[in-house]
């Protein structure tokens, strides 16, 4: 028997008799608060998004089959334990029996679409995990980085700036000594694009069974049991950044040693039906003509689902380590502590290990781990964490969110969630002095801080996007805007390849060989700051602060693709940018708008889970107009969090 409660947000609470009586239990609460998410989930798994949506779904559903989601998800289910296969699977009889008597006119999705969901294999939640993470190891940036070097030859080097597009995410702990409890405590939030409905679920799980109890509030990807990534499990506590390891490698592939190939076709709607060849070569999957991926996934069969019970389940940082030693996909930073006081920093996944050709002849046998002492902190934010790292990637995120959190770190030795919040919300952007520079005396009454009610921030965002376009301009960048042949590839990937985004994001690395006396390109970027600023100045900013253009802006997939607005959400001002800790997204010369950031915050008090907090960038449901469906919006605006409850009797039961 199973029974659910709900918070003041609508956050489901879930208590049972059973650990499948849970995971059921999960899989019918899903349905109730995201139904047309999960529909939109398993077609994406499968790669039929242009039956729903026509063909603007066509690029993605053909590399999701190319890529073999579906395939992948039934060998990593088929490898799974029996106990793990009978966990997922009651949770996908609790979708399918939640589906069956399901209206879907009480879906606006499902009812503009015209189409009732679909059931779901036991397979589906890998699926659909997997799914969610296909792009996740910087497809998109090898590509970039192909282009950029064939157009730009040796200089690219001047475009070097790691990249928050594949990468992004803040997690950070400190030791017992350094808290006002006495115990550890954990703050974070993932950086992903901002969708709506959420990404990420918030949820409880309680199983009372006697000899399989547990009680544990955290955060699930929506399809998926259990939590996988961000948890605090009463006695122990963990979170996640990705570790932007090299799992996956892109190759040049004439198709001449074929594995297995065969004809798939993709139904379109209003269109006719498209034919693709799905081919496995010796190189590994070709998700695009000529180009070839080899995955970890696919390689061993094996997502790592085999954690997820174990997570549920554990009681201290030795037995999250040890759990985690099944992950596969994506390989991550782990941050795990635990109310004896232990403090620990992981790797967690699958790294291959390759030899002088580039050929994978193996895995990394031990990951990286550190202990963190008591009085102590760690920090993780995608950088590149010293020698460690180059056992397993290559491209890491810029230092600048990493080296702020242990600036705000130092020196604490009372921290409180009430820190932690004000470390979530701080908007300095250590690459203004680079950029300003540039026009000495300009911005002296700027302090750098990107908040929603600063004019001067405001001014600085009009003068970077100024600048950003005179750089686009210029004739040396003009391939990388229409790219030679070789160099044109699915619509999916436009988003890595937009020269526009990656010329901004490089601005701070070329204003500093500027200011160095150097031209990379032969641009007098000094030049064009000044021009720049003269017409930023003598038009006026678009905005009077900050906030008032760089706004929410979630993005609601099935609307965006068929030009229809599901959620009439309210635009609300916001403090951050792209490398400020408070990470909201912001694209020079682009839109000021933001919909890539933190998909949640939380803060996990080892102490007391309910000293802490979280919060999700929308709400828990995901049907417009329910009470739930953007609640916590206005909170996550604010850089606040909800709170966190644990008494079954403060619960309202559903």
């Amino acid at each position: 028997m199973a029974r659910l409660y709900r918070d003041a947000f609508g956050i489901p609470h879930l208590r049972a008799d059973s650990i499948l009586d849970l995971a059921h239990a999960q899989g019918r609460v899903t349905v109730a608060d995201r139904a047309w998410q999960l529909e939109w989930l398993r077609r994406r798994a499968n790669g039929t998004t242009a039956e729903v949506v026509g063909e603007p779904g066509l690029s993605w559903d053909r590399f999701s089959r190319r890529m073999r989601t579906v395939e992948t998800a039934q060998r990593a289910f088929a490898a799974c334990t029996d106990e793990t296969q009978r966990f997922v699977s009651s949770y996908v009889d609790g979708v399918n029996e939640a589906l069956a008597v399901l209206d879907p006119g009480t879906v606006p999705e499902l009812a503009k679409a015209g189409i009732e969901p679909g059931e779901w294999e036991p397979w589906m939640p890998l699926a659909t995990f997997l799914a969610q993470h296909l792009l996740f190891a910087n497809i998109g940036g090898l590509l970039w980085k192909r282009l950029a070097a064939d157009v730009l030859g040796d200089e690219v080097r001047f475009l070097s700036h790691q990249d928050p597009t594949a990468s992004g995410s803040n997690a950070w702990a400190a030791g017992g000594g350094r808290t006002a409890s006495g115990l550890p405590l954990i703050g974070g939030d993932p950086h992903r694009i901002i969708e709506q409905p959420g990404v990420y679920q918030q949820v409880r799980l309680a199983c009372e069974d006697p000899t399989d109890s547990f009680d544990v509030v955290g955060y699930t990807f929506v399809g998926v049991p259990g939590v996988q990534h961000f948890a605090h499990a009463g006695d122990v506590a963990w979170a996640i950044t990705n570790a932007c390891a090299d799992y996956q490698d892109v190759t040049e592939d004439d198709g001449s040693d074929v594995v297995e190939r065969h004809t798939e076709t993709i139904a379109v709607l209003g269109g006719d039906a498209v034919e693709i060849d799905v081919v496995q070569t010796a190189r590994g999957l070709v998700f695009e003509d000529g180009l070839a991926v080899r995955t970890t996934s696919w390689e061993l069969g094996d997502l790592g689902f085999d954690a997820i019970l174990g997570l549920l389940r554990a009681r201290s940082v030795d037995d999250v380590d040890r759990v985690l030693d099944a992950w596969v996909e994506p390989v991550n930073n782990a941050v795990i502590a635990d109310r004896s006081g232990n403090l620990r920093y992981r790797i967690a996944g699958r790294v291959p290990v390759r030899d002088e050709s580039g050929a994978w002849v193996g895995w990394l046998a031990e990951p990286n781990r550190a202990e963190i002492a008591t009085d102590g902190h760690v920090v993780t934010a995608n950088e590149r964490r010293g020698p460690e790292s180059d056992a397993i990637g290559s491209v890491f995120a810029a230092p600048y969110r990493a080296d702020r959190l242990h600036t705000l770190l130092d020196g604490h030795t009372d921290l409180t969630t009430d820190d932690y919040v004000a470390f979530h919300n701080d908007a300095l952007l250590q690459t203004v002095p680079m950029v300003t520079a540039l026009v000495p005396g300009a911005f002296d009454d700027f302090d750098g801080i990107m908040a929603a009610g600063s004019a001067e921030a405001a001014r600085y965002a009009a003068f970077r996007s100024a600048l950003v376009r005179r750089i686009c301009e210029e004739p040396v960048f003009a391939a990388l805007f229409e790219p030679p042949a070789g160099h044109r590839h699915e619509e999916i990937f436009a988003p890595w390849l937009n020269a526009t985004y990656r010329l901004g994001l490089a601005l701070p690395r070329l204003a500093n060989e500027n200011v160095a006396g150097n031209r990379p390109f032969g641009i007098d970027l000094v030049a064009h700051a000044q021009a720049a600023l003269a017409e930023v100045d003598a038009a006026g900013s678009d905005a009077a602060t900050w906030g008032d253009t760089h706004v929410t802006d979630p993005v609601h997939w099935f609307g965006y693709l068929t030009d229809h607005d599901y959620d009439g959400l309210p635009r609300l001002a916001l403090s951050g940018d792209a490398d400020c800790v408070r990470c909201c997204v912001s694209y020079p010369a682009l839109t000021d708008e933001c919909s890539r950031g933190s998909v949640a915050r939380y803060v996990w008090d080892l102490a007391d889970r309910t000293a802490g907090g979280w919060v999700v960038p929308v709400g828990a449901h995901g049907l417009p107009g329910d009470p739930h469906h953007h609640d916590q919006l206005a909170l996550w605006a604010a850089g606040e969090l909800a709170p966190i409850v644990t008494d079954w009797e403060e619960l309202t039961e559903a």
